[in-house]
This record gives C-alpha cells, structure tokens and sequence, in this order.
C-alpha cells in the first residue's frame, strides 16, 4: 500500500505542476484579450469539455468524472483570468 500510495503522491505533484502550467495560460491570456468580456467564452468552455471526455473515453477513464473535473477546471480558470485581467 506504501508503493501506492507514493505512486499517488508523485502524480498529485505533477498534476500541480500542470496546473501551474495552466494558469501561467490563463495569465498570458488576460494579457492578450483586448477586454475583459473576451474572458469568458462558452463556445470555447465546451469544447474544452468535449475534448477532455473524448480523451477520458479513448483512456478508459470515466468520462462524467472527467467533465465533472473539468467543469470546475474551466470555471476556475475563467475566475482567475478574470483576477488576472482586472491586475492589469
């Protein structure tokens, strides 16, 4: 069990890493968007979503979880790039 659960640990460290990656995204994106109501783009959400289902199906990962994950992801991120804009 010890293995396993240093097997968890070692992928929750790179998953923050990536989600740091993510957000240094949404940062460069709130420096590009010419204003603030750019942020926020529902076309753009979903497919993001879809996308992210799509590759859960191909992986064999639960694709509700994953949008559910997702979802969040998403909206998180909208909030930050928000944040990100309004300092600008």
């Amino acid at each position: 069990m010890a293995e396993v659960r240093a097997g968890v640990d070692q992928v929750d460290r790179e998953l923050i890493a990536l989600l740091a990656r993510r957000f240094a995204y949404m940062d460069a994106a709130a420096r590009i968007k010419p204003d603030r109501a750019a942020v926020r783009d529902e076309a753009r959400k979903a497919a993001v979503i879809e996308q992210a289902a799509a590759r859960a199906r191909e992986a064999g990962v639960p694709e509700a979880t994953v949008r559910t994950l997702w979802e969040i992801l998403v909206e998180a991120s909208i909030a930050y790039e928000f944040e990100a804009f309004d300092r600008r």
